[in-house]
């Protein structure tokens, strides 16, 4: 028997599981902390989540006057109760509501290292956790108020513990009911926030595995009575009460707005061919990318054994589902990713002699040209953006990170050419998730001519306007430029319109915004209705949704204006 090494000792037990969530948080707390809001989908999230506790209205979801008939509410609780336990609605303090993105990135790192304790050592189950949570994509998830970092956690913990049940019909493992409440209580939770995505993911994993196996008894140890009886008492209310509150147009918008047109099409614009999130999988699982030749190879070698078997079911079906959608994110793969790294600590422990897989000549070549490739990409991150941009204030931050991601691309790529792949990985993934928090926390928040939206903000409260403060009365009126991250930091009533509007607001003794383009025509309302605005600030910068470069003048009435309307 192989003796323990340190690396073992610390992922030994509940140890692992903790260390590995614990690397997600450190990776992306700064950027949770740091990073304004962000357009456009996690500033909806956010104010429609605001919402619901200004309205007090659990079951419908709006951003403004508009239903939001797209994501089931588990988002929308999650951020609205992580809000009214550490801040108030009133704040728009945008950290609150990441807050359940980040737990679950933690979960999935956790949930990762347990299943992954089912069939490998400690201290490469430690591993295949700590690849999950200081990833790059799943980081950088974990610090956007949106869907996807709590779906990724849901689904590999459903997964984690359907992988324990399937390897307890093998003797593997013990698992019972704990195990299948976990299995149940994930799905929930994955239907809750994202619809389809957990139980597609489950279900392709289940029949693949019955048809590679040639049995299904082992499904049948799933609890399927009491779990199917919990399903529909976690999701039946709120499925019932929003098709009453909505005459079922909440399910028709869900399906056939949202879901359908990305399987018809490349809705929104985010199309690709097959084949686009393969070639991109180096980059957004950095640094394991310096593993996974090793896994690839892992998978092939030790494809005889159960729990590999397992994670290629769990990987392989729901991936080409996605490739061959037509409409493509670079998010949408994250819930198999906890596959991925589970075959990639494969790679660390031998099959059959010879060296472990990512010790071999492969695996050490093509998983250090990989690692330093992208280590190269990500260090050149910050001084592009800040070039781009002509801001480099955040060049301190940009250094520091240049400097981890370099040394997370070197040192794996040359450790694991020493064929020592465990350290190589540790070493790659403690360096990278500094790495990210700061570009997340330090680079990015520095990059002024980005937030406009918060610009603008700041200059409302600082000349004394803002909504918030009561000192004049709201909304704001703003004039060409509609992102919701301005809706989300003036709130719900901030009227998104034109000039005209923007005219109407000065004569009636509400502050305006202006859009550069929309200035001649505010100017030309303004005198129709004979009134006079106060230039209290102008911002300049980048709306990065639409590559536009705009102008925003934030105008107040003079004081003790003479509400007058055009005729």
């Amino acid at each position: 028997m192989t003796p323990d090494t340190p690396l073992d000792r610390w992922g030994r037990g509940w140890r692992g599981p903790l260390l590995a969530a614990l690397l997600a948080l450190i990776a992306a707390l700064p950027g949770v902390v740091a990073v304004p809001p962000i357009d456009r989908d996690e500033s909806r999230f956010a104010e429609a989540s605001a919402q619901m506790l200004e309205t007090g209205d659990g079951v419908s979801i709006h951003f403004q006057q508009t239903p939001r008939f797209k994501k089931p509410v588990g988002i929308y609780w999650l951020q609205a109760a992580a809000v009214k336990a550490v801040s108030q609605v009133e704040d728009r303090a945008i950290w609150a509501y990441r807050i359940p993105s980040l737990l679950g990135a933690m979960l999935a790192a956790a949930a990762c290292a347990w299943g992954a304790a089912a069939f490998l050592r400690p201290g490469p189950a430690l591993i295949a956790g700590a690849l999950l949570g200081g990833g790059f994509m799943l980081s950088t998830e974990a610090g956007i108020a949106a869907t996807d970092a709590v779906v990724c956690g849901a689904t590999t913990l459903a997964m984690a513990a359907l992988g324990r049940l399937y390897l307890a019909s093998h003797g593997t493992v013990r698992a019972g009911r704990l195990t299948q409440a976990l299995f149940w209580g994930a799905l929930a939770l994955s239907i809750l926030v994202k619809g389809p995505i957990g139980p597609m993911v489950v279900v392709l994993a289940t029949a693949a595995l019955c048809l590679w196996d040639r049995r299904a008894g082992w499904v049948g140890n799933l609890g399927w009575g009491w779990g199917l009886i919990g399903l529909a008492a976690a999701l039946g209310p709120w499925a019932l009460a929003i098709t009453v509150a909505t005459d079922g147009a909440f399910w028709g918008a869900a399906v056939g707005g949202d879901l359908a047109p990305k399987l018809a099409g490349d809705a929104e614009g985010h199309g690709a061919p097959p084949g686009f999130y393969l070639l991109l999988a180096p980059v957004l699982l950095f640094p394991a990318a310096v593993l996974l030749p090793g896994g690839a190879v892992a998978a092939w070698r030790a494809r005889s054994e159960p729990a590999v078997r397992f994670a290629l079911c769990w990987l392989i079906p729901s991936w080409l589902v996605f490739e061959a959608a037509p409409t493509k994110l670079i998010h949408y793969t994250l819930p198999l990713y906890g596959a991925l790294a589970w075959l990639m600590a494969r790679g660390l422990q031998p099959v059959g002699a010879g060296p472990p897989p990512a010790e071999g000549t492969f695996g050490r070549g093509l998983g250090a040209m990989l690692n330093l490739i992208v280590a190269v990409v990500f260090a050149a991150a910050g001084p592009v953006a800040m070039s781009r941009l002509g801001d480099w204030s955040g060049a301190p931050w940009a250094v520091l990170a240049a400097v981890l991601f370099l040394f997370a691309g070197v040192a794996g790529a040359g450790l694991l050419w020493r064929r020592q792949a465990p350290r190589a990985a540790a070493v790659a993934v403690a360096a990278a998730a500094l790495g990210h928090g700061a570009l997340a926390g330090g680079v990015v928040p520095a990059l002024r001519p980005l937030w406009l939206s918060s610009a603008a903000a700041r200059g409302l409260a600082d000349a004394g306007v803002s909504p918030w403060q009561g000192v004049v009365p709201g909304p704001v009126t703003v004039a060409g430029y509609a992102e919701p991250s301005l809706v989300f930091l003036l709130g719900a009533d901030t009227e998104l319109a034109g000039a005209d509007e923007a005219a109407d607001a000065i004569a009636g003794g509400r502050p305006a915004i202006v859009e550069g383009r929309q200035e001649i025509a505010f100017q030309a309302a303004l005198a129709a209705d004979g009134a006079t605005a106060r230039l209290i600030g102008t911002v300049r910068g980048l709306d990065y949704s639409n590559g536009r470069a705009d102008i925003l003048r934030l105008y107040r009435p003079p004081p003790n204006p003479e509400p007058r309307r055009r005729p």
